[in-house]
C-alpha cells in the first residue's frame, strides 16, 4: 500500500498521464527523456492547481450570500477563509513549480543546491520541486528543529 508521499507521486503521474520513469542501464542522469518526463509532470500539476484557483473564485462568487443568521454567515466566512488559505498555499506552490520549470530550461534540474550531487529520479518523482538531496534535506530539518527547540 503506498504511503502518503507515494500516493501523491502516483497522483501526479496519473494526472500527467504518465507512468513512473524507468531508468535504463548506463543511462545518463537528467537526459532529455528524463527532463521531458519531469516537465510534463510539472506542467500538469501547475495546470491542475490553476484550475482549482479558478474553481474557488467561481464557487465564492456563486455561493456568496448575505445570511441573516449570524451563525450561517460565520460558517460561510470560515469556509471561505479556509479555501483562501488553501489557495494561498497552492499559489506559493505554483511559484515553486514555475521556478523548477525554469531550472529545467537552464539545465540546472535534478542536482542538490547544497552539495551538488544527484537528487535522484525516485525522489524527484515523489517531490518534483525538490532542490535538496535527501541527506541535505534531512540535515536542514534537524537544524530547523534545533533552532525551534
Amino acid at each position: 500500500m503506498p504511503t502518503g508521499k507515494e500516493s501523491k507521486s502516483l497522483g501526479l503521474l496519473a494526472l500527467a498521464g504518465l507512468t513512473p520513469y524507468q531508468e535504463k542501464d548506463g543511462e545518463e542522469y537528467m537526459n532529455d527523456a528524463q527532463l521531458e518526463h519531469f516537465r510534463k509532470i510539472l506542467h500538469a500539476w501547475r495546470d491542475q492547481l490553476r484550475e482549482e484557483v479558478d474553481r474557488t473564485v467561481h464557487h465564492m462568487q456563486d455561493e456568496a450570500a448575505n445570511f441573516p443568521d449570524p451563525v450561517d454567515r460565520a460558517a460561510q466566512e470560515e469556509e471561505f477563509s479556509l479555501e483562501l488559505r488553501t489557495r494561498d498555499r497552492e499559489r506559493k506552490l505554483i511559484k515553486k513549480i514555475e521556478k523548477t520549470l525554469k531550472r529545467i530550461e537552464e539545465d540546472d534540474f535534478g542536482f542538490c543546491d547544497a552539495c551538488g550531487i544527484e537528487i535522484g529520479v525516485r525522489r524527484l518523482e515523489a517531490r518534483p520541486t525538490a532542490d535538496l538531496c535527501i541527506d541535505c534535506k534531512t540535515l536542514a530539518e534537524i537544524k530547523e528543529k534545533q533552532m525551534q527547540g
